[in-house]
């Protein structure tokens, strides 16, 4: 999910430009064919990311539950309606990030790294 980052005074655009930037960065390891096919993925996350943001701050003011009134005899308290908006945002903004991380190049796990002689050193040692 997006950073727990204050973002100002910055304007909805401002902050899906940076989260853009943030996001084209972290996957720029991928081939270009594939960079160019996510790019769409890659808006969509900015543009997710940059709407909970604001739906938190939102939250952050309000609280989590609001009171509803649905005629004369019938209230209460409810979720408010920007948490449901955040719970489904969120999760599809998850779902995008899993996407494009699935699409990283995976590191190669078999090479040995590479011997630094750390090894030879401890075993070399008289004191052991």
């Amino acid at each position: 999910m997006a950073n727990k980052k204050t973002y100002g005074n910055m304007s909805k655009a401002e902050i899906i430009k940076e989260e853009k930037a943030k996001l084209n960065g972290i996957y720029a390891k991928l081939e270009a064919k594939t960079k160019k096919s996510v790019s769409s993925l890659i808006d969509e996350a900015a543009f997710m990311a940059a709407s909970l943001y604001e739906l938190r701050e939102i939250i952050n003011e309000k609280g989590y539950t609001e009171e509803y009134q649905n005629g004369a005899s019938q209230s209460g308290t409810k979720k408010c309606s920007e948490v449901e908006i955040y719970i489904q945002l969120s999760k599809n903004y998850m779902s995008i990030i899993k996407q494009l991380t699935d699409l990283l190049p995976k590191e190669d796990m078999t090479k040995q790294p590479k011997d630094d002689g750390f090894d030879d050193f401890v075993n070399g040692r008289e004191d052991v």
